[in-house]
């Protein structure tokens, strides 16, 4: 790989923090990101431009040194981020910045460009289309945005959400794909449907009802609370790890089974705005959660 694409990927990372610094607050270099900072830059990155990036992948190319490119859909998923049309575009604006240039490199890259274009044009397109409902129900599922991880043998993970009647639509050449179908008060479902029988778009999810009892105890007016603290009680292991996460600052704090109890059957405005990012079950009980009060 050419010196110079390692300078290009350099200069993108100076601009994604000048970009993430616009609306949040974190360190001034990416190498000093952690926590906190990571987190809310992967979410920035999905709301503006639809796709995520790993805490691995993060700490292999920005955290540490290395010689390896990543992979071109990431790099051009960046450089959405950050304000140009895809990869080739941000190399392109900053030519200028590198001492020597490489005409056969630009002619190189440019026939890449050319042909890529060519070859979306020409190939075929197969419009999937899927429409999530509750398994037990049948009622489409609108009310939660499910959380659509496109896979393939040979590029990065597409993120999608669903849309307000709880569908998505995806058009590809692949004659059969394969997604992953998550939400927080969903169990997780890998999808796989080929092209010529798709005729039947729907697809039937269970709900997760650890999540949504959760969901209940800590977003609703509760009249009971001791009642529903033996509820809870119950429903959390002993031992659970249960961590805070704050949106302003770095760290986590640590919680108690007792102390998030105390939280979440209290009825303060705090008690309104707890969301539950993740959670672990074992036998039948919660042993790991992570929330944010937002």
């Amino acid at each position: 790989m050419e010196k110079t694409d390692i300078f290009h990927f350099e200069l993108l990372k100076k601009e994604i923090v000048s970009t993430f610094l616009k609306t949040h607050s974190a360190p001034k270099t990416i190498e000093e990101w952690k926590g906190e900072s990571i987190i809310l830059f992967q979410e920035d990155l999905f709301d503006k431009v639809k796709g995520k990036v790993s805490e691995k992948w993060f700490y292999t190319y920005c955290k540490n040194s290395t010689d390896k490119l990543p992979r071109i859909d990431i790099l051009n998923l960046l450089s959405r981020y950050v304000g140009y049309e895809n990869w080739n575009d941000f190399v392109n604006q900053h030519q200028k910045s590198i001492p020597k240039k490489n005409s056969y490199a630009k002619i190189g890259a440019l026939i890449l460009v050319v042909c890529l274009i060519v070859w979306n044009l020409i190939k075929p397109n197969n419009e999937y289309v899927f429409c999530f409902v509750d398994q037990i129900t049948d009622a489409p599922i609108t009310k939660t945005s499910l959380d659509i991880k496109m896979l393939s043998l040979h590029e990065s993970p597409i993120y999608f959400k669903t849309d307000s009647t709880g569908c998505f639509r995806y058009s590809t050449s692949e004659k059969q794909i394969t997604f992953v179908v998550s939400s927080p008060y969903h169990k997780t479902d890998t999808i796989k449907r080929s092209f010529s029988s798709n005729n039947n778009n729907t697809v039937r999810i269970a709900s997760d009802d650890y999540s949504l009892m959760l969901d209940y105890y800590a977003n609703n007016n509760v009249q009971e609370w001791k009642a529903h603290k033996a509820k809870l009680d119950n429903l959390i292991d002993p031992n659970a790890e249960i961590y805070r996460f704050y949106r302003n600052r770095l760290g986590v704090e640590i919680y108690s089974k007792m102390s998030f109890i105390q939280l979440i059957s209290t009825p303060t405005k705090s008690l309104q705005r707890i969301k539950i990012l993740d959670k672990s079950i074992r036998n039948g009980k919660i042993v790991k959660l992570k929330f944010i009060v937002k």
